[in-house]
């Protein structure tokens, strides 16, 4: 068997991922033409490089289809119930940087905290007959977040894009989404609550734990990642 490294398939992600295993004496690149999944590791024999969707990545490591993949934290924590008893945490990659982060109205003056959030929550459902909604596409972190920090009375609403958009668009009353900068928030009158920041992610390379490898092949990938992160600080 060959060991399987798959990275994102487009985009900044895989411009800066391509970069950065260059920057550690890894050269990979694209082989056919821009619409073929295909690539190389130059130089590193028995490693095959798999060109993926960042979505798509946490699945095939827990399944153990590839071996080591980058991408976000934030979506292998989503994807993956149990997700380190799944995948490895190796190397934080230094890009790719975004919170998830739980924003409101900000014209809601008097809500700064979760618990501030519990007492509104609560106070709509009263009022409105129905639980405050929270658009997200991070189903599983906001849900076990606001289970830890004691909301309850709300529901998810679920939104693959422009998710900043549906307070104004009135689908949501708050939202729960990835931010780098915060300018967009801002742009649509939301607000981020001061303990609302959920997780900060970044781009990372994983390995899977499914025993798919037999021992030369996982000699081959300890070599591998030995030779990215010499000093041992994944």
């Amino acid at each position: 068997m060959t060991v399987k490294l798959g990275i994102p398939s487009k985009g900044r992600l895989m411009e800066k991922t391509f970069d950065w295993f260059g920057k550690h004496g890894v050269t990979l690149r694209r082989t056919g033409s821009e619409r073929e999944y295909s690539g190389a590791v130059a130089d590193i024999e028995n490693v095959e490089l798999v060109l993926l969707s960042a979505g798509e990545i946490p699945r095939e490591l827990a399944a153990g289809r590839i071996h080591l993949g980058v991408t976000g934290t934030d979506l292998v924590r989503e994807r993956l119930a149990l997700w380190d008893a799944q995948v490895s945490e190796l190397i934080p990659m230094g890009f790719g940087h975004a919170d998830l982060v739980l924003a409101v109205p900000a014209c809601w003056v008097d809500v700064d905290t979760l618990d501030d959030l519990d007492a509104v929550a609560a106070q709509f459902r009263d009022r409105h007959g129905f639980r405050l909604r929270i658009a997200t596409k991070y189903h599983r972190l906001i849900r076990d977040f606001l289970r830890q920090n004691g909301v309850a009375d709300y529901q998810l609403v679920d939104s693959q894009g422009a998710t900043e958009g549906t307070v104004k668009n009135g689908t949501a009353e708050a939202i729960a989404d990835i931010t780098s900068t915060g300018e967009t928030l801002r742009a649509n009158h939301l607000r981020l609550l001061s303990d609302g920041l959920v997780l900060r992610s970044q781009a990372t390379l994983f390995s899977t734990r499914s025993e798919t490898l037999n021992e030369e092949d996982r000699a081959t990938l300890r070599a591998f990642v030995a030779r990215l992160d010499p000093a041992g600080n994944g």
